[in-house]
């Protein structure tokens, strides 16, 4: 009888450990979210490290939130500029659908994402940890999400000496970019570009101050690729 409840035991807790360690792997990588707005900026403003470093921190917040078994791309265009060809923000994410961090779909596809049915707003528009952006009217308004994009998803072409990202998301000060309004509303004395998700207005600048002016915290939209 001893023996047999040694027996019992030891496979009982081996059972445990093994529910326990299935728990952990889940948590590094098992989040089935696909899209989020990040909840910080990586701390220069409009100088994300280029796209490359923009999808690096998309993929950090999403794997400290247990999503990092997925590729993450940031919603970014960027300009022809020095001898690149420019690249627009619908066409680094994958194809969709995209959920968020409380398993809404907020797209179902590219297209789908850029139309009228797309479900991206203040209640939807989660960042990584599944909490709400704060947007016009709130004590801080963040609601200014870098785009460099038109509301189609393809690039803000620049006017000659202008500039709508940030010299391709690599300026911290002077400068402008693109941004939309995750919540649908502001200022803006046209009412398109106010319900605009990914194209709204050009910002201040590209420091973090300047971005601040004009309710920006520097914020990205981040997508899962696959």
């Amino acid at each position: 009888m001893t023996r047999r409840f040694v027996l019992y035991t030891g496979a009982a807790v081996a059972a445990a450990a093994l529910i326990v360690g299935c728990g952990a792997m889940g948590s590094s990588g098992g989040n089935p979210m696909s899209f989020f707005i990040t909840s910080a900026n990586p701390g220069k403003g409009g100088d994300l490290g280029g796209v490359a470093g923009a999808d690096r921190f998309c993929q950090s917040l999403a794997t400290s939130a247990g999503a990092g078994n997925k590729t993450w791309h940031a919603y970014l265009s960027t300009a022809a500029m020095n001898g690149q060809p420019a690249a627009n923000a619908r066409d680094r994410i994958g194809t969709g659908p995209w959920t968020n961090a409380k398993g809404v779909v907020v797209a179902t596809s590219v297209a789908d994402l850029h139309s009228a049915n797309a479900k991206v707003g203040k209640d939807t528009s989660l960042n990584e940890k599944g909490e709400v952006v704060s947007g016009f009217g709130d004590a801080v308004n963040r609601h200014d999400i870098l785009t460099g994009s038109r509301p189609d998803g393809t690039v803000a072409v620049p006017d000659p000496g202008k500039d709508t990202t940030c010299g391709n998301w690599t300026r911290s000060d002077g400068g402008s970019a693109i941004v939309g309004h995750h919540d649908h509303k502001g200022t803006n004395p046209d009412p398109v570009a106010n319900a605009s998700w990914n194209s709204s207005h050009g910002t201040r600048g590209c420091s973090v101050d300047q971005l601040k002016m004009s309710g920006s915290a520097g914020l990205m939209y981040c997508f899962a690729v696959n």
